[in-house]
């Protein structure tokens, strides 16, 4: 991608109104518009970051079973009538329509969805498990939409759902998904400071769990057991006085953002929708089901958070939006312009992700700003001195070291 061929705006100044580090960051380095309150636009560059972060969550998801759907976020107002959340889930956005006034719900999550659909493809225990997930828009009527990324009214959302014979089944597909989010975590260069939280079940069982990761920008308090890589979210600290893992009650104190979470739904659901097997033997049962969730949007805000310093963002090589940033210098020069074009193409050609920064008459301290603010893992620069000395500048984004390597060495390196 060329600079000058699409839409790339930065800005040294912090957009007024936002509060938060990562829609500071992101709107400066023109990832993201705001088009009102928790609502933004995903621009080029963050779209590539959004892309990149779905392809991700989709393999963990495909790789542990799943089958991917895209249902809509078009709700009737039944559904929820039949399972009672109509008028008790506070966040549902309602409207009804001018010409017929028929009442609808924006998704705020799917379970009134997903449940009816599979009810088609379930009959007999030989259908069972069944795991379904999308990567879709959700809608929340938030109180206060604050934090830019980590709180909006309108976010993309993946949400699995898992079907299950009976409890037996579903607690062993449960800590399977637990490992494959603290793998996803890990991946993104969260593993160090994520953490299960122990949380309430709500309406669904007595417990839920979240992965929480330790920020001062965060809005949940939790609490970390010294004795093991578990935590218990404020809200149940009153009656969680111990760790239900290792016992110990000598907790600590810490700010986080919940980047995930996962439940037991049990029967919560497919009873409402007689969501029925045949067993064995011949006879119903409920459906057991589990549903996972992860906020794209979110978990790239709260990358933002922890891993971004002074100069700018800081993308790990798995949500980067470009594994190199080309930095053309002295591209008035013919011969410093054919190099950088030539070497554009060339990383192109085999495949390679790059933003070249083309742009004339500016300076190099604001190409290099302007590279530092956007956080493409590798810095390339071509100029008089690297063309006079038949090699490229190369600097990582997280080292101050400068190194000068020729183009063999350089893909090499773009494709570790």
């Amino acid at each position: 991608m060329r600079w000058t061929e699409t839409l790339i705006s930065t800005s040294k100044e912090a957009p007024k109104g936002e509060e938060s580090s990562n829609a500071q960051l992101l709107i400066r380095a023109g990832f993201i518009d705001k088009l009102m309150a928790g609502v933004y636009t995903f621009l080029p560059l963050g779209l590539k970051v959004l892309e990149k972060t779905a392809s991700l969550i989709r393999q963990r998801m495909n790789q542990a079973g799943g089958t991917e759907v895209l249902m809509p976020a078009l709700h009737p107002k039944e559904l929820y009538q039949k399972t009672g959340r109509w008028d008790s889930f506070n966040s549902l956005i309602r409207f009804a329509t001018f010409w017929t006034k028929t009442e609808y719900a924006l998704g705020a999550t799917h379970e009134e969805v997903v449940v009816p659909l599979l009810k088609k493809y379930i009959h007999s225990y030989r259908d069972l498990p069944k795991y379904v997930y999308q990567i879709q828009d959700k809608f929340r009527d938030e109180k206060r939409a604050k934090s830019g990324l980590l709180r909006g009214r309108e976010f993309i959302m993946k949400d699995l759902y898992s079907f299950h014979q009976n409890e037996t089944d579903l607690e062993n597909y449960y800590q399977q998904m637990i490992q494959v989010y603290f793998d996803i975590f890990r991946a993104v260069g969260l593993g160090d400071v994520v953490y299960l939280t122990v949380a309430s079940g709500g309406a669904f069982a007595k417990f839920s769990h979240e992965f929480q990761v330790i920020c001062p920008a965060g809005e949940d308090t939790i609490y970390l057991c010294p004795g093991c890589r578990l935590a218990i979210n404020k809200e149940i600290i009153s009656w969680q006085k111990v760790c239900p893992s290792c016992h110990q009650a000598d907790f600590k104190e810490v700010k986080a953002i919940e980047v995930g979470n996962i439940f037991k739904l049990g029967t919560k659901f497919s009873q409402p929708f007689d969501l029925n097997y045949f067993d064995q033997s011949g006879k119903p049962q409920l459906v057991v089901m589990g549903c996972y969730g992860i906020g794209l949007g979110r978990l790239i805000g709260t990358v933002v958070e922890v891993l971004s310093d002074q100069q700018g963002l800081v993308w790990p090589k798995v949500m980067a939006p470009f594994q190199a940033h080309l930095v053309g210098l002295n591209l008035e020069d013919k011969a410093v312009k054919k190099s950088a074009d030539r070497l554009y193409d060339l990383l192109v050609k085999k495949g390679l992700e790059v933003i070249y920064d083309d742009r004339l008459a500016l300076q190099a301290g604001a190409k290099f700003a302007d590279a530092d603010l956007i956080g493409c893992p590798i810095r390339i620069t071509v100029s008089k001195r690297t063309v006079e000395h038949g090699q490229y500048e190369v600097k990582e984004r997280t080292s101050a070291k400068i190194l000068f390597m020729d183009l063999k060495k350089l893909i090499a390196l773009l494709n570790q």
